[in-house]
């Protein structure tokens, strides 16, 4: 049997003595609240068989997959031996969900959403992380990001840090738009970062109820989320994207997606600066992309709260076990409104952002380090104290 090399992430199933297993969970293989029961996370390159489609499936040959801060949370222990990750999880499992290739084998009805018809060997393609079912009622009413018995790609089921790997057709999306315009370098660059891409704009478009040209944003964190949130609301016709991120890197990065405005948190008075930019007005939309809510909630309640804009809505797009300190008032009397977001899939999310590349969006800045497959271990485990770079992205 032909085999591959992989990245696998092994943990130790020990729940902590106050967690219970709810209702989707399976004792001793997967938990919807990871940091509650996986301890000692290691990272192995293991073979494993090179896969074969399944009925509805396309195995990729995997061309680009960036290294996202799940994977270094899940590889990542608190001093007690448990992941930081708190999300869904089930372990061993191939890490890699931001992903682009080519289709190498399709089964027969594996069908291509581009041209209606079975995927061919060749084409281009980038993949949702989201494994919905379709069936349950959250998929039903057309909300597959909240389905009922999700699974994850790179998260509870094998993921891209391989040569291949294999995808149900349903969550494929070309990138012939990108193939057409680009070389074939950047095309795959760019179609690794739609993931990530549409995660950011799933949160402040879809989830945030999008802008009116001309709003001005404030966006807390400069990693790959909140950098592509930049050039998300840029090409939505904000005129102040306000940025604040204390690394000089991102910084910088974030400038280049499309921040007008950049402020270090640790200067201090970030409210204070954020009224200024906007001269008093406030903004429309925030993004917290910092997963430090407890640190960051008091600016954002001073902004809300001193500036002009009513209806301000806040995103959360981080995923934090951290309480969230909200003055009731304040959000009453600005009518203002928190949304939780989560994933990318549905709404046509998907190639729209694919579109939006093809159209000149170019999220490419993102990607600060180019590394092979067997550099993907020891880039994890330095994402894991070194925030100087943004986006690692493994080229095979």
């Amino acid at each position: 049997m032909d085999t591959m090399k992989t990245v696998t992430l092994f943990a130790d199933w020990n729940p902590r003595p106050d967690f219970k297993l709810g209702s989707k969970d399976i004792d001793g293989k997967l938990s919807y609240l990871g940091s509650k029961v996986w301890r000692n996370p290691r990272l192995e390159m293991i073979d494993k068989p090179i896969p074969k489609p399944g009925p509805g499936q396309v195995i990729v040959k995997v061309k680009a997959c960036g290294i996202c801060g799940s994977d270094v949370h899940m590889a990542q222990a608190k001093p007690d031996g448990y992941i930081f990750y708190p999300g869904l999880t089930a372990f061993p499992c191939t890490l890699g969900h931001e992903l682009s290739g080519v289709v190498a084998e399709a089964a027969a009805d594996a069908i291509n959403r581009r041209t209606n018809l079975p995927f061919e060997a060749g084409e281009p393609v980038c993949a949702e992380e989201m494994a919905w079912c379709g069936t349950c009622r959250p998929c039903a009413d057309g909300y597959p990001n909240h389905c009922e018995r999700l699974q994850e790609i790179g998260f509870s089921i094998d993921g891209a840090f391989a040569d291949y790997i294999a995808l149900d057709a349903k969550y494929c999306w070309s990138l012939q738009e990108l193939v057409d315009r680009y070389d074939e370098e950047k095309a795959f660059l760019l179609g690794s970062l739609v993931e990530p891409s549409s995660v950011a704009y799933n949160a402040v478009i879809e989830r945030g109820g999008g802008i009116r040209p001309g709003d001005s944003v404030w966006i807390l964190g400069g990693g790959p989320i909140g950098a592509a949130a930049c050039a998300v609301l840029k090409t939505a016709g904000a005129s102040n994207v306000i940025m604040s991120e204390p690394s000089k890197e991102r910084a910088e990065m974030a400038r280049k997606l499309g921040a007008n405005h950049v402020i270090d948190p640790a200067d201090g008075n970030t409210a204070e600066k954020v009224l200024d930019i906007t001269h008093g007005g406030g903004v429309n939309l925030i993004l917290e992309a910092t997963g430090l809510p407890d640190v960051v909630w008091g600016d954002i309640e001073h902004v809300i709260w001193n500036g002009r804009a009513l209806n301000t809505t806040v995103v959360i797009v981080a995923r934090a076990d951290a309480k969230i300190p909200v003055t009731g008032e304040v959000f009453q009397v600005r009518r203002a409104r928190i949304v939780g977001s989560q994933g990318h899939s549905g709404h046509g999310t998907f190639p729209r952002v694919i579109s939006a590349m093809a159209a000149g969006m170019d999220m490419t800045p993102i990607i600060t380090k180019k590394i092979s497959l067997e550099k993907v271990q020891e880039n994890i485990i330095l994402l894991q104290t070194d925030r100087k770079e943004c986006k690692i992205t493994a080229v095979m």
